[in-house]
């Protein structure tokens, strides 16, 4: 079993001079489910190479039992600091795409051409793309075989507009992942806040935030 994990290289918060990136628990949680299921895991990303991680998902309060076991974890280190180069990637031999979060993916990975065409390439083989919190964002300009949007007709969630208000970033971000879903046809969902929610339609698994990580890359397994 060989999943794919695809995190941003971007590393600039809009235009307020702070740093943003991959969310740590959102790499971490799904790594380890991943990893504990014996999966053999490559890590990728636009520019290769170390991504950018958010420094606020490294703050004291944003810690899981999964960021603890990577802090502790050498070799996991050294892998998150030599990520491919995401257009050498090809799909080839990959039972699975997962795509963690944060805001970085908002700028660089749902516009990039070679993340579009591996979404496609899995979406019509009929493997299993997973995405949570900001990462459906990668969802953008993925289409179907019927060249309609991907996300046209099936359930889907993300990252919440109430959510990105509460973290105060609705007028940095380039987009609401919400209001994208939505315009791209998807029938978008969302339970609380900040609670663990997670949508699988086909082979298609999104997750609403941080807090459902795991349970996403847990209903990714199940679909290999």
């Amino acid at each position: 079993m060989k999943i794919l994990m695809v995190l941003t290289s971007h590393d600039k918060l809009g235009d307020t001079g702070n740093k943003t990136g991959f969310w740590l628990e959102e790499f971490a949680a799904p790594y380890y489910v991943f990893k504990d299921a014996g999966a053999d895991v490559t890590l990728a990303s636009p520019l290769g190479g170390q991504p950018p991680l958010d420094p606020s998902s490294d703050a004291e309060d944003a810690q899981t039992e999964a960021t603890k076991r990577f802090k502790a974890d050498n070799a996991a280190q050294k892998e998150l600091a030599n990520t491919v180069v995401l257009d050498s990637v090809d799909a080839e031999g990959f039972d699975a795409i997962f795509y963690p979060g944060g805001h970085g993916p908002l700028w660089d990975l749902a516009e990039d051409a070679a993340s579009i065409a591996l979404i496609e390439t899995f979406a019509g083989s009929s493997r299993p793309v997973g995405a949570v919190c900001h990462a459906p964002a990668v969802l953008k300009h993925p289409k179907g075989a019927d060249g309609k949007p991907l996300v046209s007709g099936k359930t889907v969630t993300g990252f919440t507009n109430t959510e990105e208000e509460a973290v105060g970033l609705t007028q940095v971000v380039p987009f609401l992942v919400e209001d994208m879903l939505k315009a791209n046809g998807g029938d978008y969902q969302k339970s609380d806040d900040w609670a663990s929610f997670v949508v699988v339609d086909g082979k298609l698994v999104t997750g609403q935030n941080p807090a459902s990580s795991e349970a996403a890359a847990r209903k990714l397994l199940t679909l290999i």
